[in-house]
C-alpha cells in the first residue's frame, strides 16, 4: 500500500521545512558555480540552500502564490537567481536559455505550506473550499466529487489513493451530494470518517481519498513522467538529477524510470538473453529515507523517499509511460 504524501500535522505544523536537504545537497555537489534547476520551487527552501552553497539556480513553479518568496531570493542572492513561472514537465524548454544546466532537482507532490493554506482546499484538517488546484486553474476538486459518478469516483480513489475502501467511499459521497453539493474540506472529510470510520490511532480516513483527487486536478503521475524525461532531454553527459517523492506510487515511477529493467518483463533463462538498452542513468544511488533526527524536526518528512542518478552520454529517450507503473484509472483508458 501506498504511503500517503506530505502527512498532516497539526493546525500549527510551523513554517515550511525542505526534507532530506543534506541528501540532496550531497547528490549535487559539488555546487559551487553549478547551474541547477529547481523544478518545483515552493517556498523555496532547496533554492536558498543551493544558493548559499555557491550555485546558479532556475527556480520553475506553476503555483503563482510563491512568487513573493521567489522574489525574496532573486533579491538577496542578486544575479544569482532565475524564476520561471510554468510547469516541471515542461523544464527543458522553461530553463533552455539558462543552460548549461548541470542538475535538476525535484520535489513531488503538495507541499507543507499548500497544505497549510485553508483557502487552497488540500488539507482535510483546515477548513477551505473544497479546491487543490495548484496553478488555480483546470476542473477542482468540487467539480470531481460532484461530478463524477459512482463507478468512475471509486475507480479513481482506488488507482490514485490506493483507497481499499473506494466503493463504499464514493456511495456516501454520490449519496450526500443529493441534498446539496459537497463545497469545503471538512465537508468531504467528514463524510468520508462517517462512511467508513476511524480506529484511534490511525491515520485519518480522509488521507487516501485527498491524495487521490489531488493527483487528479493537478495530473500529477502525467506531470512526474514529463518531468522526468525532461530532465533527461536537459542535462548532459555527467548532469545530476535528485527526485524526492512522498508515497509509493511516485516512487515506483521514479524507480523504474532511473533502470527501465525494473519495470520490464522477466526474461527466462532458457531463452536467449535480449540486450537491453543504453542505460541513461549511471550511478544510481540507493533509495534514501530521512533519519531518525530529521524525523524529530520534521515529522512530514517520515514518507520522503530520496532516488539520485547522473546522466551518461547516451541519447534521450522518448516520453514512454508503459513500463514505469503509472497507475490508470479503470474506465479511462
Amino acid at each position: 500500500m501506498g504511503k500517503r504524501s506530505v502527512p498532516e500535522t497539526s493546525q500549527n505544523a510551523g513554517p515550511h521545512i525542505p526534507v532530506l536537504l543534506d541528501e540532496v545537497l550531497a547528490a549535487l555537489a559539488p555546487l559551487k558555480g553549478k547551474r541547477i534547476v529547481d523544478g518545483t520551487f515552493g517556498a523555496g527552501g532547496y533554492s536558498r540552500a543551493l544558493l548559499q552553497a555557491g550555485a546558479h539556480v532556475v527556480a520553475i513553479d506553476r503555483d503563482p502564490s510563491v512568487r513573493p518568496f521567489a522574489d525574496v531570493l532573486m533579491a538577496e542572492f542578486t544575479g544569482q537567481m532565475t524564476f520561471v513561472p510554468g510547469t516541471f514537465s515542461e523544464l527543458d524548454t522553461l530553463a533552455a536559455e539558462h543552460g548549461p544546466i548541470d542538475g535538476v532537482v525535484l520535489d513531488i507532490g503538495v507541499s507543507s505550506m499548500q497544505l497549510d493554506e485553508a483557502e487552497r482546499g488540500f488539507s482535510f484538517m483546515r477548513d477551505g473550499p473544497l479546491d487543490m488546484r495548484m496553478s488555480g486553474e483546470g476542473e477542482s476538486a468540487a467539480d470531481l466529487v460532484n461530478g463524477l459518478e459512482v463507478e468512475a469516483l471509486a475507480n479513481l480513489l482506488y488507482a490514485f489513493g490506493e483507497e481499499r475502501k473506494s466503493r463504499r467511499i464514493a456511495q456516501f459521497i454520490v449519496a450526500a451530494r443529493e441534498t446539496a453539493p459537497i463545497k469545503t474540506t471538512l465537508e468531504l472529510a467528514r463524510i468520508i470518517e462517517k462512511s467508513i470510520g476511524r480506529k484511534p490511532g490511525d491515520a485519518h480516513p480522509a488521507t487516501r481519498s485527498f491524495q487521490a483527487l489531488r493527483i487528479a486536478v493537478n495530473g500529477e503521475f502525467d506531470q512526474l513522467v514529463e518531468g522526468l524525461f525532461a530532465a533527461e532531454r536537459l542535462l548532459s553527459e555527467g548532469g545530476k538529477l535528485v527526485v524526492i517523492t512522498f508515497h509509493s506510487l511516485e516512487d515506483r515511477i521514479v524507480k523504474r524510470f532511473f533502470d527501465p529493467e525494473k519495470g520490464g518483463p522477466a526474461q527466462s533463462r532458457h531463452l536467449p538473453q535480449t540486450q537491453g538498452e543504453a542505460l541513461r542513468w549511471i550511478d544510481v544511488a540507493k533509495a534514501r529515507k530521512p533519519g531518525e533526527a530529521e524525523l524529530s524536526r520534521n515529522p512530514r518528512a517520515r514518507s520522503s523517499i530520496l532516488r539520485a542518478g547522473t546522466r551518461s552520454d547516451a541519447p534521450a529517450r522518448a516520453v514512454k509511460f508503459a513500463g514505469l507503473g503509472v497507475p490508470v484509472v479503470r474506465g479511462t483508458a
